[in-house]
């Protein structure tokens, strides 16, 4: 029964990826096996939902919101790829019997893997850097509630992609089922179960 949910919660986080990758393929373009797409130009914005919900192509070379590290790119690249192989391993050793608490590490492992991928493979698949130094593909671009913050307005929200939601989402998740993730578990288990005894000098502890 592990087995079956571990590799079913491996396939829903593998079918992520997958759409994650094929939708920032289909915007970024592609020449492969002489079939050939065109895809969008760099911040070219189509209607989706009239201004609410646009397709806008953005690049991201640093992490989310477009936070750059400059030349520790390459580290970032390695802790992602780190995280991932770790949430892979916790996600398919562990027996998590929880569904909210397994789709969460699922959906967080898919969001991490799809944009690490980019950020590994980019550069040297469209001829445009180093491997490592790839751009995150970003294009879901959605209206918000005018804002202003630390003296800066914001009109729209922060262009996002399949990766990201899937990252977001997958905290949310952690947040609200966090006790039934093993680590947590352990933890809940030695607060509830700590014995009350005798310091010795007649006081309970």
């Amino acid at each position: 029964m592990k087995n079956i949910r571990n590799q079913g919660f491996l396939l829903f986080a593998a079918a992520l990826i997958l759409l994650d990758q094929a939708t920032k393929i289909w915007v970024k373009g592609f020449n492969l096996f002489g079939w050939n797409h065109d895809g969008m130009t760099l911040y070219e914005s189509i209607s989706v939902v009239g201004d609410a919900i646009r397709i806008t192509y953005v690049e991201n070379a640093g992490m989310a919101f477009g936070i750059s590290f400059g030349a520790g790119k390459i580290f970032l690249s390695l802790f992602s790829i780190a995280a991932s192989v770790a949430l892979a391993w916790y996600l398919a050793r562990l027996d998590i019997k929880h569904v909210g608490a397994r789709l969460a590490l699922a959906l967080i492992f898919a969001g991490a893997t799809g944009n690490l991928i980019d950020r590994v493979f980019y550069g040297v698949f469209y001829g445009e850097g180093q491997l490592f130094y790839g751009k995150v593909v970003d294009f879901l671009d959605v209206d918000m509630p005018d804002f202003s913050l630390f003296g800066r307005e914001y009109l729209r929200f922060w262009v996002f992609n399949v990766a990201d939601s899937c990252v977001s989402v997958g905290m949310v998740l952690m947040l609200l089922f966090n006790k039934h993730l093993p680590i947590f578990q352990e933890k809940h288990s030695s607060v509830s179960t700590e014995p009350i005894g005798d310091d010795g000098a007649g006081n309970v502890a």
